[in-house]
């Protein structure tokens, strides 16, 4: 009899404490975007936050943005159940400064993560440069509000400073408590049947410069044999001399860029060098999976940023000829279904309501890839340009899709600017901390435009940015609605109208190969969001006050530049043993990773 009246009892208790949690959940959202009230202490309802970050990703390659051919149901019914962004935007086209912009919720360039000319991102996980350990990353605020941080996958910013083991720029160093993944990015280099991509044609010229020298000794040491000549030994000896110390430094860097880059770290320690690219999918999969099962009780950061979709690509064979767009298209559709199997992970725990969750790409997809007449990179839509391109919007419109259910509204589309930037801000205030007030933060929170209490983007102008150079700016006049684009910096496409710089890496920012427009280009995305007709004084009477606004913009924008250390300098940027993260004694870095697990395969 007691215990049918505690069933009873429990029966119509349980909805009401159900209805409580959702209750409180919302109140807390609510008092978020209304900001009268904040989390004052450690019991405080707080969400955990998914972040998934896709590599090179072209905007047209989801179903949810208009792909027809291509299966991205785990991405898809992500947007099913919320807020997708049609208009979200990297702050720059290259992996290296979109990911420091994202990270810290500024300009890249404001922390030395850009260049003014020649590299634009780190090319080696042995370089000094890297995202400084001044900046403020959305990692470091919330773990000072008590989460757990972590970050599975690519990183990208740099790893030491001075020493082998000083790890200045290393993901521990800037927020997260664990780390398992890449401290580089894929290249050519990690997989050996791919031609060599990190500084191509120095090797080129290195390896070229190296015959020439070994023939000339030898030519040399062939007349001085004969006595035709009379040539002094020394000058023989010398002369070999040079050609060995030439191709060791030649050897050394270039003829180990497999070794010295493509690697994997879990936190401070080396796993595998090189790495084997047919586990790493397996790999970085379980890892997210294991983090999600251990911190459950929350709440947590978790950084899942993707080596998907990047070539060379990692596909499992499971995936391999399944799409029907080659290989690309095999990594795209393997993408979602790791995508899908984070997901369960966080529903099978519970933590769905109670999970702020985020999916983007870095960039837009990279058009200059291809292997002969095939298409490895991704498609960006109607969007002019791809990867590398600052200021056409191929390169820098990208998925944005938010989710956290009983907040957020579902099937919810908003056609607003939005920045990479704004994920800092946004974040930061739902861990309950406070946006540094000692340095310019470029992003904006969106709590406010997500949860609907706003209609309109906090951003009125948005700058884009090709290195250092400003190539495009965006204008949201609000009175109208109207979204106008002024360039004054676009690349010239080769061939000639081709839309990409085919024959190299990606198009240049600056130099012999960009146009400058004087007056600048105008387009109104509200009416042409391609960027096929550029408007005139004729065509559009706003034209000269268009222009004037804007220019306005530009002007008071960079009264907030100031000059910081460049992380991309030539004394950056080039390959320093001493700095080589290695398992072993140096030079002697090899190590493989047994095991990494073998998570359901695909159902197809």
């Amino acid at each position: 009899m007691g215990l049918l009246f505690f069933l009873n009892r429990t029966t119509v208790f349980l909805p009401f404490v159900l209805l409580c949690r959702d209750f409180y959940r919302v109140l807390f959202a609510v008092c978020l975007l209304l900001r009268t009230c904040e989390p004052k202490t450690g019991k405080a309802f707080r969400p955990n936050v998914l972040l998934i970050m896709a590599d090179d990703l072209g905007i047209g390659d989801l179903g949810c943005y208009g792909n027809d051919s291509l299966r991205t149901p785990n991405i898809d019914r992500l947007a099913e159940e919320g807020v997708r962004l049609t208009q979200h935007l990297a702050a720059a086209p290259l992996c290296t400064p979109s990911r420091a912009a994202f990270l810290t919720g500024r300009h890249s360039f404001r922390s030395g993560m850009e260049a003014s000319d020649g590299y634009r991102a780190l090319q080696w996980n042995g370089c000094s440069g890297g995202l400084p350990v001044n900046e403020t990353t959305f990692a470091r605020v919330l773990r000072q509000q008590g989460y757990t941080t972590g970050l599975i996958g690519k990183w990208h910013q740099g790893v030491n400073c001075v020493s082998r083991t000083d790890h200045c720029h290393h993901p521990l160093r800037h927020g997260f408590d664990y780390f398992y993944g890449m401290p580089f990015t894929l290249v050519n280099d990690c997989h050996p049947d791919r031609p060599p991509e990190v500084d191509a044609a120095v090797r080129a010229g290195l390896w070229l410069y190296t015959q020439a020298m070994a023939l000339g000794v030898l030519s040399l040491a062939a007349v001085k044999a004969s006595g035709s000549i009379s040539v002094p030994w020394k000058a023989v000896l010398g002369l070999a001399s040079l050609l060995a110390l030439c191709f060791l430094s030649w050897y050394a860097s270039f003829g180990f860029v497999r070794r010295w880059n493509c690697i994997m770290m879990r936190n401070h320690d080396v796993t595998e060098q090189p790495m084997a690219l047919e586990s790493a999918t397996r790999r970085l999969l379980k890892e997210a999976v294991a983090y999600i099962e251990r911190n459950k009780p929350g709440p947590f950061l978790l950084f899942v940023s993707l080596l998907h979709v990047h070539i060379p690509f990692v596909t499992t064979k499971e995936f391999l000829g399944k799409s029907r767009h080659g290989s690309y298209g095999d990594s795209v559709e393997e993408m979602d279904w790791m995508v899908g199997k984070i997901l369960n992970a966080i529903e099978e725990h519970g933590l769905k309501n109670s999970t702020f969750t985020y999916f983007t790409s870095d960039h837009g997809g990279h058009l200059e890839a291809r292997d002969g007449r095939v298409q490895l990179g991704g498609w960006n839509g109607i969007y002019k340009g791809g990867k590398g391109m600052g200021g056409w919007e191929g390169g820098i419109r990208v998925p944005g899709i938010f989710r956290w259910p009983g907040v957020l509204p579902a099937g919810r589309v908003i056609d607003e600017p939005t920045s990479l930037m704004d994920v800092f801000p946004t974040v930061v205030q739902l861990g309950g901390g406070q946006v540094p007030q000692d340095r310019v933060i470029d992003g904006r929170s969106l709590l406010p435009l997500l949860r609907g209490s706003v209609q309109h983007s906090a951003h009125e102008f948005l700058f884009h940015y090709c290195g250092q150079h400003l190539h495009a700016v965006r204008w949201h006049e609000r009175d109208s609605g109207r979204i106008w684009k002024v360039h004054y910096v676009t690349p010239r496409f080769h061939p000639e109208g081709a839309g990409a710089c085919y024959g190299r890496g990606v198009c240049p920012c600056s130099g012999a190969d960009v146009t400058h427009h004087s007056p600048p280009l105008l387009f109104d995305l509200s009416r042409d969001p391609s960027e096929t007709r550029p408007l005139t004084p004729d065509s559009q009477p706003l034209h000269g006050t268009v222009i004037a606004r804007v220019g306005e913009a530009v002007e008071a924008h960079r009264q907030t530049l100031s000059p910081v250390p460049l992380q991309f300098s030539v004394g950056n940027i080039i390959w320093k043993p001493w700095l080589q993260p290695c398992c072993g004694t140096f030079p002697f870095c090899s190590c493989h990773e047994d095991g990494g697990g073998t998570p359901e395969g695909p159902d197809l």
